[in-house]
């Protein structure tokens, strides 16, 4: 549905209104007010593109700078409506995603699985979290014996390695959620002490049942036959520096500084790994074909060219994922692929992209919510992936949480910053290919 700038400020003011009188905590109203702008921006998008069809001519210049004007306007706001409900919807320590049960198999709130009862790998207390702080900010020679060793407590790696008090440990891993959107959407099952995590593949489904008498069993199934592989957290480490004056700032957290870095550093690596991983040493990502995770027969060209993606294109990729699966599906898609796809229309004309408003729906493809990322594929020439659509539930991630970190001192002293390298180790693939259809160009 289109709105006039009219329209939306009613309903911003509506949304107001009703927060008032509920008392309830619909929505910020920076927030309201930021998705009704970026919602006038969109609608003076497709106004311009509209007007140009109707006469059945292509963009002019001035247009084409105002559209890209205005698409910018739209994305920035996008951004900012995104921080802003993260920042909102961050509480304590909980996480936005399940785990999976450990005894049962199922899927549990990470509240109810990530405590330190059921995870023996790290510990928590007032002490140790401060002697922590200590050896990021002043080296080991400001600890004791006594709590140096505590800090190395079951670390096999020894090499200077500090593991990080629990509290650190999932405030990264909290913002790694928030930074890399395939870990919210994925299934991530806690690893002790490195352990492997054998993934059963369904490499040939089961035959269809046979009607068959009441005391009959039906026919043998030869047909059915499972694939493995090992999913084995694989140590993933960066090197980040950080200016010896700054941490020596009173007002800011030293800890706080190296934690938010690694978060950035890994984030970038994780989803990399998770979209184009080779499987080898790293994650299998899902641009990846492979008979160990998704197939080529999971690839779908028909109805797209050689250069673009189209709205048949788009519309098989949807319908090749069987109705289970649709349900919770969500599309990737690069900063280049979107732009084109929210130019595209069905046969009646409406646009396949629509906007979400002021109730925290999001935008959507074909009725299903997308995600972007600077790691989707995006050269747009015969035969290339350039998309994908997914129940990412059917991706997983296996996890060690005894994260590492060890101080280097001499190395960057000349230039004044003391260099961090900071260890994490896990593995990831996708599951059950049928879940997923890749977007390919013909």
């Amino acid at each position: 549905m289109s709105y006039t700038e009219k329209e939306v400020q009613k309903m911003i003011t509506r949304t107001l209104t009703e927060k008032t009188n509920s008392g309830g905590n619909i929505m910020r109203p920076q927030e309201i007010e930021m998705r009704g702008n970026r919602t006038i921006a969109i609608r003076k998008m497709e106004e311009l593109l509209e007007t140009a069809q109707k006469e059945k001519r292509e963009l002019s210049n001035e247009e084409n700078r105002r559209y890209e004007q205005l698409e910018s306007e739209a994305d920035n706001l996008d951004e900012r409506i995104k921080d802003m409900a993260g920042s909102s919807s961050q509480s304590g320590d909980a996480r936005s995603f399940m785990y999976r049960d450990e005894n049962t198999g199922e899927g549990v709130p990470a509240s109810r699985n990530f405590g330190i009862e059921q995870r023996d790998l790290v510990y928590d207390s007032a002490e140790k979290r401060d002697a922590f702080k200590r050896y990021i900010r002043e080296g080991v020679n400001a600890l004791d014996g006594s709590e140096y060793r505590a800090l190395q407590v079951d670390d096999n790696t020894a090499g200077g390695y500090i593991v990080l008090p629990m509290q650190l440990s999932k405030t990264l891993i909290a913002g790694l959620d928030n930074l890399v959107f395939i870990r919210k959407l994925a299934t991530i099952y806690p690893c002790k002490n490195s352990e492997s995590l054998g993934a059963a593949t369904l490499d040939n489904d089961l035959g269809d049942p046979t009607w068959t008498a009441e005391i009959a069993t039906g026919d043998d199934d030869s047909t059915m036959s499972f694939g493995k592989r090992e999913l084995t957290p694989h140590p993933l480490a960066r090197r980040i520096k950080v200016s010896n004056k700054l941490m020596r700032a009173a007002y800011l957290d030293a800890e706080s500084i190296v934690i938010d870095r690694f978060t950035q550093k890994m984030g970038i690596v994780q989803e990399n790994g998770f979209m184009n991983g080779n499987g080898s040493g790293q994650p299998l990502g899902v641009f990846t074909a492979s008979d160990l995770g998704i197939s080529t027969d999971r690839d779908v060209s028909e109805g797209n060219t050689e250069t673009e993606i189209t709205t048949d294109g788009l519309i098989n990729a949807l319908y090749s994922l069987k109705s289970q699966y649709r349900k919770n599906a969500q599309w990737v898609f690069s900063r280049e692929a979107l732009k084109k796809i929210r130019k595209l229309k069905d046969g009646d004309g409406n646009y396949l992209w629509l906007r979400g408003f002021t109730d925290n729906r999001p935008d959507t493809i074909l009725g299903l919510p997308y995600n972007e990322s600077e790691y989707c594929p995006n050269t747009f020439e015969s035969g290339k992936y350039v998309g994908i659509l997914g129940d990412f539930s059917k991706y997983w991630i296996a996890e060690a949480l005894n994260m590492q970190i060890q101080r280097l001192v001499e190395l960057y002293a000349e230039a004044n910053q003391t260099g961090f390298i900071g260890r994490a180790e896990l593995d990831a693939m996708p599951v059950d290919k049928n879940a997923f259809s890749r977007v390919t160009l013909a």
